[in-house]
């Protein structure tokens, strides 16, 4: 049974990891990936050699540390929420609206935003800004309001995904918990603190942890698509995942594109190595492995 699975696997995870050989070579599409000339770690220096390395260092991890608490905060307490709702028609319709944004593509999500923001017809500038008797702000060209800009947009289009896996641990709980505590007397807020929350860190650990994983990547869609890719916000929109794919488009160097990524992909794995063994450390059974 499992076999189908396996070759699956294979073919799809292990035979491609040949291609790491493109990150040590200047590749040369006549000679083909075998042929092309080794060049060592020079692939490399494109990440660390430029001006902008810092830059895109910096804004790849401090927003994916914004994000990954993001997505634990705002999905649990929403998770518990809708667990509490009695009436669960109108708990399944909150559940549906907020899981929707979930399968919009970011090419939808980005015009959405520019409806929102554009400087022009966005609502923002058109009816709210004046409303509250404020001016119309050039949102595309302003760097400084999109570290804020960013993970809300990240958080309204995941929140829901993660909320449903959360909730459905919450679901999963013995309700013969919560009646035993109920007739101690706890609250429900006792009840949350003392068996929800405790109950959930199996989950929350496993969902940080793959989330930590990929702290070294940036959701593209979200970086390249919601900011239309201005020049005007790469001082604070620019990381890993655009810089390359920009560089690419420039130089025509997949070698250089291929390193990012073996970087990348190393990182995350020492991220979740580290982290793990953290976990480990101090609650055993929490582990991931």
């Amino acid at each position: 049974m499992m076999l189908p699975a396996i070759i699956l696997l294979f073919i799809n995870n292990y035979m491609p990891m040949f291609g790491v050989l493109i990150a040590f070579k200047n590749v040369n599409y006549q000679q083909g990936i075998w042929g092309s000339p080794w060049v060592g770690l020079t692939n490399f220096k494109f990440l660390f050699a430029s001006n902008d390395a810092w830059v895109i260092t910096r804004n790849t991890l401090l927003y994916n540390v914004v994000f990954i608490v993001f997505n634990l905060i705002f999905p649990v307490a929403f998770a518990i929420m809708f667990n509490e709702l009695r009436n669960k028609l109108l708990a399944k319709f909150h559940q549906s609206v907020l899981f929707l944004p979930h399968f919009l593509s970011w090419v939808v999500v980005s015009f959405l935003l520019f409806a929102f923001l554009g400087q022009e017809h966005g609502l923002m500038n058109m009816k709210l800004l004046p409303a509250l008797g404020l001016e119309p702000k050039e949102w595309y060209a302003k760097p400084e309001y999109w570290p804020y800009i960013l993970p809300l947009v990240n958080l309204w289009k995941h929140m829901g995904y993660y909320t449903v896996i959360y909730l459905a641990a919450i679901v999963g709980i013995d309700r013969e918990c919560y009646e035993a505590a109920y007739l101690d007397g706890a609250s429900k807020w006792q009840q949350i603190r003392n068996i929800t929350i405790p109950l959930l860190f199996p989950v929350i650990i496993t969902m940080t942890l793959l989330q930590i994983g990929r702290i070294f990547y940036a959701d593209f869609g979200l970086f390249f698509q919601a900011t239309m890719n201005a020049g005007a916000l790469y001082p604070t929109t620019s990381v890993i995942d655009t810089y390359v794919y920009n560089s690419f488009l420039v130089t025509g160097n997949i070698g250089m594109s291929s390193a990012a990524g073996l970087y990348q992909s190393v990182v995350g794995l020492l991220m979740v190595l580290g982290s793990n063994l953290i976990v480990r450390k101090i609650s055993k059974e929490n582990a991931l492995f």
